[in-house]
């Protein structure tokens, strides 16, 4: 029988004394809110929690309250700190039973030389009666769909992200769907921005960000602002029809600041713009260290546009391996316009590409002054057409990474204009 109460909604319990401490990311509540959004399911809070028996049950019993649905990670292993299960049990005043099929799964891992111990081993057999296990493929922790009272259901999986995402898709997803009463679904897009802060833009957009379906999210990281537009609807497709306008709308007001969307980033736009044009591009790099082309190459098949780049930080590196003179280094400074012109012409022509970038400025924290302080960064696109140049001036409260985030951001913005313009 479907659950119809959808005043409850689900809530996501991520476990493990890891992620408190901050030994390792916790990228499981981002991908299962996304999840739950695409499938419909209303999910309002997150937490996190160590490895600890009466911290564990606090939050469950919270959340059996007020949700029906608990997803938890992490705490399924087979070390003594792996708890999840047990505790789960001693919150509902259950007994734990052993799991044949459980065993034989495992038992049949165990000699495809996964390394655990027999004691361990059947540690992870023992779950909840009534439970439906989750199957894990991979792994040696399987995981339970358990409803311990009317009205609330408890989902449990490892912490291991790879694993997490399979039993997800095969078993997760069809039982919520078939059991929880969803009537609408959300679904959403973003729009990403460069060359704008978060609140300029949402001064352009406010009544924008009023609006209650879609409703539009702004979130910013440096260098770069996102949208999310949300629909709720029935379909997909209804949805996305909601979203189409309030897009359009955006692009309106924006302009060329936006510059993508969804899974688009910098760097491969900047490449399928040149891949239109048949054109190729290579970079001379000196305060950023390779981090244009590190940019790039992230993108899978930059090769057929990229060609290739030249660290150039110092003097003679610039003078030999991009013919910048040497005059115009002793008499303008290796931070000048006039250098980064010479870099990006020498970078075009030694790696016989039709656009070149080059970046040379003060990342900080010393070597600057009062006539080129920190942050100062001069930037040159070389084009079939001619070397445009640029120079910004970078907050010096910026750390260095800080300031080299910006230059590649700057540096592949600037490209993406000119290729726009030059169409």
């Amino acid at each position: 029988m479907k659950n119809t109460n959808n005043n409850k909604h689900a809530e996501i319990l991520c476990i493990g004394s890891e992620l408190l401490l901050g030994n390792i990311v916790n990228s499981n509540s981002r991908w299962l809110a996304e999840e739950l959004a695409l499938i419909g399911v209303p999910h309002y809070r997150q937490s996190v929690v160590g490895d600890n028996f009466a911290r564990i049950k606090e939050l469950v019993l919270e959340a059996s309250k007020r949700s029906r649905l608990l997803i938890t990670t992490g705490g399924l292993g087979p070390t003594p700190d792996d708890i999840t299960h047990e505790t789960l049990a001693a919150v509902f005043n259950s007994s734990l039973e052993t799991r044949n099929e459980v065993y034989v799964d495992i038992e049949k891992k165990v000699k495809t030389n996964i390394d655990i111990s027999s004691n361990n081993l059947f540690k992870q057999t023992l779950l909840p009666p009534n439970s439906k296990i989750i199957p894990n493929p991979t792994g040696t922790a399987p995981g339970i769909i358990w409803t311990p009272k009317p009205g609330f259901t408890v989902m449990t999986f490892p912490g291991v992200p790879s694993e997490l995402k399979n039993m997800w898709a095969k078993t997760a997803v069809p039982w919520i769907k078939n059991n929880l009463a969803i009537n609408e679904i959300f679904h959403s897009k973003i729009m990403k921005f460069v060359g704008i802060s978060e609140s300029n833009l949402a001064q352009q957009i406010d009544d924008l960000l009023q609006k209650e379906n879609p409703t539009v999210a702004p979130y910013a990281s440096l260098g770069e602002v996102k949208l999310r537009i949300t629909a709720k609807a029935k379909t997909i497709e209804i949805a996305q029809n909601l979203i189409n306008p309030i897009e359009k709308e955006l692009r309106f007001r924006t302009g060329l600041k936006c510059f993508g969307t969804d899974n688009e980033s910098l760097p491969s736009v900047v490449l399928d713009l040149l891949r239109q044009r048949g054109q190729t591009l290579a970079v001379a790099e000196s305060c950023t260290g390779g981090s244009v082309g590190a940019a790039l190459t992230s993108v899978p098949g930059s090769s057929d546009v990229f060609r290739g780049g030249v660290i150039a930080y110092s003097n003679e590196i610039k003078h030999s391996m991009l013919n910048v003179s040497n005059k115009l280094l002793s008499e303008y400074g290796a931070v000048s316009s006039e250098v980064a012109k010479a870099m990006a012409e020498g970078a075009k022509t030694r790696l016989n590409a039709d656009w070149a970038v080059a970046i040379t400025g003060l990342s900080g924290p010393g070597g600057g002054s009062q006539a080129k302080p920190i942050g100062l960064v001069e930037f040159a696109v070389a084009s079939p057409r001619g070397c445009y140049l640029n120079s910004e001036k970078f907050s010096s409260h910026l750390d260095r990474d800080g300031i080299r985030k910006l230059c590649v951001m700057n540096a592949l913005n600037q490209l993406r204009l000119l290729l726009l313009s030059q169409s």
